[in-house]
């Protein structure tokens, strides 16, 4: 069984560490950073071997030379893999994939999804065989990713696509903004009770100072509005909202 570490960075990122004990393979998603990810990997043990960023932004991007360079100074490898249609901003990219294509932790096959609308190329890597999903910046726990650079029938059809996978699949998304999307939620759908019910949950686990991800497709299907939407024009207006929002 895959380890997933959480790694807080910035402000409100997350990074994830991914180890496979199996193949002693450890990948990095979507590293905003360098320093922490390579220390929280050595006091685990663990070896480096691959990056997978999901989007160019260089709060996902932003560590990719330092740890790459750190794992090459020890004669060891790192590929990094990361969207075809954003290789010009990712100029560190060794591998490039679109949809269908596979990636590997040892012996654990992932599958890219392409889920453009935050940004224009931007992949979520599936992982059927352990039900997870890394979705970057396009699924958060009770919202969705702002449109930079797609639009809302792009992200409807995202939402569509993620919901479509098995309840169980653990979400693993890059910011902690689940507080925030919650509030606006409340708005969305006031009487939605499991709603409610999770926004409770998670303002006790932010006043702990605890993270609220991961999530599940099933807790999303059940408390996120953008999931939730039933057509674009709702997602639309649900968005502009949201952006709009001060809650």
């Amino acid at each position: 069984m895959l380890e997933i570490v959480r790694i807080p960075v910035l402000s409100d990122n997350y990074v994830w560490l991914m180890h496979d004990p199996a193949s002693r393979e450890t990948v990095v998603i979507d590293p905003a950073v360098a320093e922490p990810v390579l220390a929280e990997a050595a006091s685990r043990g663990w070896r480096i071997t691959q990056i997978w960023n999901t989007h160019w932004h260089p709060d996902h991007t932003g560590g990719n030379d330092q740890i790459k360079a750190s794992v090459e100074s020890a004669s060891e490898i790192c590929v990094i893999t990361g969207p075809a249609a954003e290789a010009a901003r990712i100029p560190s990219l060794d591998r490039t994939v679109g949809e269908g294509d596979r990636v590997t932790i040892g012996a654990i096959e992932a599958v890219v999804m392409e889920v453009p609308a935050h940004t224009a190329g931007h992949i979520a890597y599936h992982l059927p065989s352990e039900e997870v999903v890394f979705v970057g910046d396009t699924l958060f726990a009770m919202g969705c990713g702002r449109l930079f650079e797609g639009n809302a029938d792009q992200m409807f059809a995202n939402m569509q696509r993620l919901a479509a996978l098995p309840p169980e699949t653990q979400v693993y998304c890059a910011h902690e903004y689940t507080l925030s999307n919650g509030r606006y939620a409340l708005v969305a759908e006031p009487d939605n009770a499991a709603l409610r019910e999770r926004m409770e949950q998670v303002e006790l686990a932010r006043a702990a100072g605890a993270a609220t991800v991961p999530t599940t497709i099933g807790l999303e299907l059940a408390t996120n509005p953008f999931m939730r939407a039933a057509s674009v024009a709702e997602l639309a207006r649900r968005r502009a909202e949201k952006d709009a929002f001060r809650g």
